[in-house]
């Protein structure tokens, strides 16, 4: 096998195809990520409001139905009066080692402009539109902290939507509780955000749809049980020295679910990035016997880790990660396509959950509708507007939509289902529930496979549904091959 050179961040951003992709020319949406480095604020504004009388319907009203693809429309024939647009103040991470996660970012921002362009009816009975304000963290923690704190005290935003790993969502929350503004955060696992040094944080303002580490856990391990392969059952955890270890390796997480069900861990030590050696972590692997990979990695890291894992003569019967293997832009630039290796659904088309903002369409649609619009292969990152469906269905419940505490007593009472699942805040607080903490409700998770596709070079099957109920499962999980 000829000698593979390892990859840096931007020659990882080149190959992935998400340094400088653009849209196609049918959504008009220009360039669809700027080149890494540094990204600016783009304010953006709905269609202004009217004070005319005419009538308003609106559709996507609050359902109480937690079952994927429940439909939910209200028709309002009285007039409305106008009241001032609410703004969103959204951070993703546009550049950067995350942007695969906020790839689809501008297709859902365009397309829910003109769905909300007319306004909706808020908790006290107004029609309201809303203002977009897109701000880039650049895959940066000290910078997604900046631009949520300009959000919040210079252009005076109501509430925050925040997606992408730890790196973006937890300082967006710490600033939104600095400042005293709701924030939705998705995307990334709750307990690297809400747990801290052992500590339950005790937020008032910040909320999320962020999944669990077990969850992906049970997922994983439902799918090498489900797939008829034998194995050792011993584990090698791949990580960096980062949020996601700490929150992948909290006791309620990785080692709670692996030790109940009789694995072994093996846990080199966490590396440091750049990370373009691992020579120690294979080899402690490969001593220790390790017949499965498991951790959480970015892509770039986990591309020079599987290279030099062949290299090194290092063949698990399984390679799993959470983050590095969930899009199909960084799968393709992993040895031999990725095809075998595992990753988590946070998303997939065959959820068919309906969409809250547009009845009319549903998981499958907005796939489609993605494809079309910009030429690109669908991608899990459409799941982060289930956070913007959130925010319109808690306005649309907030009784004062312009007071945040208002906002704040309609987060706590959200039951509905958006693209990353049900969301039951009502349910009790229950650490092994899908509502584990009061701040906290765990979106849907699955495993998925990479294999030869169809009508893309690889599509991911989904392997198990162990935490997303409902949804299902078409495949078993394969060894890997090489």
């Amino acid at each position: 096998m000829a000698e593979e050179k390892a990859v840096s961040r931007r020659d990882f951003l080149k190959l992935a195809g998400v340094a400088g992709a653009a849209v196609g020319a049918a959504g008009g949406l220009g360039g669809l990520l700027a080149a890494c480095g540094g990204g600016t604020t783009t304010t953006t504004a709905a269609a202004s409001t009217t004070t005319t009388a005419a009538a308003t319907t609106t559709t996507g009203a609050v359902s109480t139905d937690t079952t994927a693809g429940a439909s939910s429309t209200t028709t309002v024939s009285a007039a409305a009066e106008s009241a001032r647009a609410i703004k969103l103040g959204i951070v993703s991470p546009k550049t950067g080692n995350f942007a695969t996660f906020a790839i689809a970012d501008d297709w859902w921002i365009a397309r829910s402009k003109k769905i909300l362009a007319d306004g909706v009816i808020t908790g006290d009975g107004k029609k309201r539109t809303f203002d977009f304000d897109v701000v880039d963290s650049q895959s940066d923690s000290n910078r997604a902290a900046q631009v949520a704190g300009d959000l919040i005290a210079n252009d005076n935003v109501d509430i925050l939507l925040a997606s992408g790993t730890p790196d973006t969502a937890n300082p967006v929350a710490d600033q939104a509780e600095a400042g005293a503004t709701p924030a939705l955060l998705s995307f990334a696992p709750w307990q690297a955000c809400f747990i801290r040094n052992g500590k339950t944080q005790d937020f008032k303002w910040v909320y999320g749809n962020m999944l669990g580490s077990e969850e992906t856990i049970a997922s994983f391990t439902d799918a090498f049980a489900k797939s008829g392969v034998s194995t050792n059952k011993v584990v090698g955890m791949l990580f960096q020295n980062d949020a996601d270890e700490q929150g992948w390796m909290d006791p309620s997480a990785a080692p709670k679910v692996f030790k109940a069900l009789g694995y072994t861990l093996v846990v080199p030590q966490p590396y440091a990035i750049p990370a373009e050696d691992f020579t120690s972590q294979i080899t402690e692997m490969k001593n220790k016997g390790c017949e499965i990979v498991c951790g959480t990695n970015d892509p770039p890291w986990f591309s020079n880790f599987t290279k030099q894992a062949l290299q090194q003569g290092f063949k698990p019967k399984f390679i799993s990660s959470g983050k590095a293997l969930i899009f199909p832009q960084a799968v393709v630039t992993y040895p031999n396509k990725g095809l075998g290796m595992i990753g988590e659904a946070a998303w997939h088309p065959s959820w068919k959950i309906q969409d809250t903002l547009d009845p009319t369409m549903d998981s499958q649609a907005l796939a489609d509708d993605y494809e079309k619009v910009t030429g690109q292969q669908w991608t899990a990152a459409i799941g982060c507007y289930g956070k913007l469906e959130w925010a319109i269905d808690i306005y649309k419940r907030a009784t004062n939509p312009e007071d945040k505490s208002s906002v704040v007593d309609a987060i706590k009472t959200t039951k509905n289902t958006f693209q990353q699942g049900a969301i039951d805040f009502t349910a009790p607080v229950d650490l092994n529930s899908m509502h584990p903490i009061a701040n906290n409700c765990k979106a849907w998770i699955g495993a998925q496979q990479w294999v030869k596709g169809t009508k893309w070079p690889v599509e991911p099957v989904v392997i198990s549904a162990a935490a997303s109920p409902g949804v299902a499962v078409t495949a078993k999980a394969t060894p890997m091959v090489y």
